[in-house]
């Protein structure tokens, strides 16, 4: 017993970075991990957020990072790997592949070159669920990134495996949305 608890207060945890899975299907995947982006921010973290399926400047997010203090933009690298629509499975099409694949090769290359702090590929799982990014490639990418390196995936079907892997997994369940009384997406709101 007294050797686990001293893991458990083990100051290398600081040091170390985890990959974090939030998925499900209730609200609050990408802002949970835009939050995490923020805090990482204040603290000069490097951050780099992918936008896998998410084309289009009509963001909160990204009107809100514009506005960042040019110290705190320094630290920060958005990429959007998207076309300016929502991708279902029965909309897919090449060019939401050739958007997805430009946005990996970013995260894959910066997982290599150890450029970030915080890599957020937020969409992530919906792009791996469609098969436009491969899972394969993802599990082996994610096993060999820098131990320092904090990685997030967001969005609804997660892998089995990339569940396998994380070191922590949340998952969003709706309990009650007004989405389910007529009200549709809302400016500040969802996005």
């Amino acid at each position: 017993m007294k050797q686990e608890e001293n893991q458990l207060f083990n100051p290398d945890w600081a040091k170390h970075g985890y990959i974090q899975v939030y998925t499900g299907d209730g609200k609050g995947k990408t802002t949970a991990s835009l939050g995490l982006c923020m805090r990482a921010l204040g603290r000069n973290w490097k951050v780099l957020l992918v936008m896998f399926t998410k084309g289009g400047d009509n963001y909160g997010e990204l009107i809100s990072f514009k506005k960042l203090s040019p110290e705190i933009n320094d630290n920060l690298t958005v990429v959007q790997a998207g076309l300016n629509r929502i991708v279902y499975s029965n909309n897919v099409c090449s060019s939401d592949e050739t958007e997805i694949q430009k946005g990996w090769k970013v995260v894959k290359e910066a997982i290599k070159n150890n450029e970030y702090n915080l890599i957020i590929m937020d969409e992530a799982n919906i792009a791996i669920d469609l098969g436009l990014i491969d899972l394969d490639d993802v599990i082996e990418t994610l096993k060999n990134k820098p131990d320092e390196m904090e990685i997030v995936l967001t969005g609804r079907n997660a892998k089995p495996e990339i569940v396998e892997i994380a070191h922590l997994v949340s998952k969003i369940v709706p309990v009650k949305h007004y989405w389910d009384t007529g009200v549709v997406a809302r400016e500040g709101i969802e996005y």
